[in-house]
Formats: C-alpha cells, sequence, structure tokens
C-alpha cells in the first residue's frame, strides 16, 4: 500500500477496528478491487468478551465471507436452542430448515474468531497494521469531511472513506460528532469459563429465569443466562441483563451469575473452583442506538453503530451484514467518484439498506425489551409459552430473526409482515 514521502498511508478506505465488523467491511471491499488499510490497536490473537455462540444467521455470513465453517476447520457445529425456564423440563428446539440459512450454528472462541477474519481479510487483499491505535479523525477544513484519521504512535492513514468499526465505545464516531441514542435498549454482559462434563453439548443453552436459590422457591433475579459447550473441555457460561430491568446498573453482575450457576447441578462444574478464566464484562448496544451510519464520508459499522439485536442480544451476525452492505455502498461511490453527488447518493444507500433491512425488526425487538425488563412478565412468558411447542418455534424464529424472505411457512409471512409494518429504528 502506497505512502506519502511524509510517511503517510494512502488507502481507497481506511477501517478502524478489526474486529468481525472490521475484517468482514476489509474482506468486502478488497475482493471488490479497493485497496483498504485495516487497523487494529492490539495485536492479534487477542481476547473479546462474548458468548462465543454463533446463530446460522451468523453462519451464512461467514460461508459469504469464504470462510470454511466444517468441523474440521475447527468449528463447533450446533443443532439448536435447549431453553431452560417455566420450572420444567427444558424445552430443545432444532434451529428451522430454511432456504435463506444453513441449518447449523456455530461455536469458537472470540480470540481465534477474530484472528482468523482478520486474516480472512488479508488473504483478500487488504493490509492489516497492528498496534494502530487511532485517536482522531484527520478532517478536510473546507468541508468537514473525515480524510483520514492519526493513531496514537503518530502514524497517519488517509482516505476517501473511512469505516468506524471500533466498538460500544468508538472514539472515532464521538470525535465526528455522532452521539448514542438513549432511547435505544442497552444491555450488559457477563461472562467465564469453566471445565465442564458439558463441553461437547450439541445445543446452545439459554435459562430464561435466574434464581438466587431454588427454582421456584426464592428470588427471581433480573437477566437471561447462557451456557454454550465450547469443545475443548469447557463451557462459556454468562447472563445479560438490560437497562429495561430496573436492577440495571445496581446490580454486582458477578454475584448475579455465581447465585445461578449455585443452582446448577454439582456435576456440570459451575463451581468456582473449576472456573479457568477471569469474569470479564461487556456493554450491548442495541437497536442502531447509533446514528446515522453514515455521515461526511464516515461510515459505522457493527457495534459502533449499535447493531446487536435486542431479541437475544446477538451482535456478530450484524456485523457482518452491515459490513457487506457498507462495502456495497463504498464500492459503488467509488466507482461514480467520491466526493461527487452521485456518490454520496450510493453512500446514502448504506443507512437506508440498514433501516429497509432490520430497522422494523429492530423496533419489534425494543418493544420486547421493554415487556422482558418486568422479571414478572419473563416469568408468566416461560411458565405458559414454553409448553407450546408451535409458539417456541414461532419465538425461536423471531428470536433469531430466521426466516425464509420469499418462500417461508406461515410463521415467516407474520414476522417478516411485522417487521415491514414496523417504523424503522
Amino acid at each position: 500500500m502506497p505512502s506519502t514521502p511524509e510517511g503517510v498511508v494512502d488507502a481507497d478506505v481506511v477501517v478502524v477496528g478489526a474486529g468481525p465488523a472490521g475484517s468482514a467491511t476489509a474482506t468486502h471491499l478488497a475482493r471488490r478491487g479497493l485497496e483498504v488499510a485495516l487497523l487494529e490497536k492490539t495485536s492479534f490473537p487477542r481476547e473479546k468478551v462474548c458468548g462465543d455462540g454463533l446463530t446460522p444467521r451468523a453462519t451464512r455470513q461467514l460461508i459469504r465471507l469464504g470462510i470454511d465453517t466444517s468441523e474440521a476447520a475447527g468449528w463447533r457445529h450446533n443443532k439448536g436452542l435447549r431453553i431452560y425456564g417455566g420450572g420444567g423440563q427444558p424445552f430443545l428446539l432444532d434451529w428451522p430448515d430454511l432456504s435463506d440459512f444453513p441449518p447449523y450454528g456455530l461455536v469458537r472462541p472470540r480470540s481465534d474468531f477474530d484472528d482468523l477474519l482478520a486474516r480472512n481479510a488479508v488473504s483478500a487483499g487488504a493490509t492489516l497494521y497492528e498496534q494502530a491505535n487511532v485517536t482522531e479523525p484527520v478532517l478536510d477544513e473546507r468541508t468537514g469531511r473525515i480524510v483520514g484519521v492519526r493513531c496514537k504512535d503518530g502514524r497517519r492513514f488517509r482516505a476517501p472513506l473511512v469505516v468506524a468499526a471500533d466498538g460500544n465505545s468508538t472514539r472515532l464516531s464521538l470525535a465526528m460528532g455522532i452521539a448514542k441514542r438513549d432511547d435505544r435498549p442497552m444491555g450488559v454482559a457477563v461472562r467465564t469459563y469453566y471445565t465442564s462434563p458439558r463441553t461437547d453439548d450439541d445445543y446452545l443453552e439459554s435459562w430464561l429465569e435466574l434464581w438466587d436459590g431454588p427454582p421456584g422457591a426464592s428470588n427471581l433475579l433480573p437477566g437471561y443466562g447462557w451456557i454454550f459447550g465450547m469443545g475443548d473441555g469447557t463451557s462459556n457460561v454468562g447472563l445479560g441483563i438490560l437497562n429495561t430491568s430496573s436492577a440495571f446498573g445496581k446490580t454486582d453482575y458477578r454475584a448475579l451469575l455465581k447465585a445461578w450457576l449455585d443452582t446448577t447441578p454439582e456435576e456440570w462444574g459451575y463451581r468456582d473452583e473449576n472456573m479457568t478464566a477471569p469474569v470479564r464484562g461487556a456493554a450491548l448496544p442495541m437497536g442502531f442506538n447509533r446514528q446515522p451510519h453514515y455521515d461526511r464520508g464516515l461510515l459505522l459499522v457493527g457495534d459502533a453503530g449499535g447493531m446487536v439485536n435486542p431479541f437475544n442480544g446477538e451482535g456478530i451476525a450484524y456485523a457482518l451484514e452491515a459490513g457487506e452492505y457498507a462495502a456495497d455502498a463504498m464500492t459503488e461511490a467509488h466507482r461514480r467518484g467520491v466526493g461527487t453527488p452521485s456518490a454520496e447518493r450510493a453512500l446514502q444507500g448504506y443507512p437506508a439498506r440498514l433501516k429497509a433491512e432490520l430497522g422494523g425488526y429492530y423496533r419489534l425487538g425494543g418493544v420486547f425489551v421493554k415487556l422482558i425488563g418486568n422479571p414478572q412478565v419473563m416469568r408468566l412468558c416461560t411458565r405458559y409459552g414454553l409448553p407450546r411447542r408451535t409458539l417456541m418455534r414461532f419465538t425461536l424464529k423471531l428470536l433469531a430473526n430466521l426466516t425464509d424472505a420469499r418462500d417461508g411457512d406461515a410463521m415467516d409471512k407474520v414476522i417478516n409482515q411485522l417487521s415491514r409494518l414496523a417504523p424503522a429504528a
């Protein structure tokens, strides 16, 4: 990638952040023939707080990126979701059999997953710069457009288009005056790992009721929990709480995690002596809580744009999808001539496409999180909803956003129509 005599690196697009959002964007751009500088503030491999479980929606995007998702390539496949709640036996739901999505989900540690995606971007033709900690945008004084970024070590990268894929904190977006919206949901998740005989579980596991003692005879705790078998002798175990809960921001999440896990069978191994990593937490920015997603040469992708699904806390699938949408818009703008009115119209197509594809669905998700923010509502839903298999199949499709766009069944048509009718988030 060319450098000027002053040491500035020139590119067609600078992508800030080499997590799933940034690496996916860089891969799609490079495959379309653009010169891409992909900046990562740390070095790979590195850790991120995540459940490590991926639904078929994320699996589809990985396939579109050219990733080999076979078990031989190191991925652990899962068949569906096991749901605990309502006081009875757990409820098993296989992923739906659809035309638009593969029939399996995946599990892989984020430390390995992010490294793999970044290397995939490099294989496609992007140039990865590690230890490139971006501190500020470089602006055109005449227009106010972003024309590059400056790093903590003094390095500068210049491009007519810049992607903020720098996560929930997204200092780049803030420096450009794009603030978080407080009228959109936000979550907090904590997770850790335990050695466990359940490591080879074929299902992702979701606990819709968390108790601080015997289930049904103690206090119902706000939030939901997950357990994902990693296939390496450990389980990824965590929980999430939404800001629609009265306990948001007032809860000791680590104590909450321990209180729940102490109610699980001891032979599962989820006790302090079997913990293999510290409990770590992260924010879950939901429902497009930072907008606009395009402004003056800057495109927001992934957590930087608040793209976590309010229904289930899944962020990676939508980061990967948005990366492809952003790459489509930037490639079209590049061909039309960045800076021209025609190119600007192409770039405005990116937020328009996000709203068309996900805006209504995310608006429904906002209503959903307000309802389940009340623990008693959650309790009623699990008690009376879980025994009804047809209702739970519908709920799985809705929460995981897994429907066929054209040839789906009646459930798909209802969910798709609800998403179309809801005002865009």
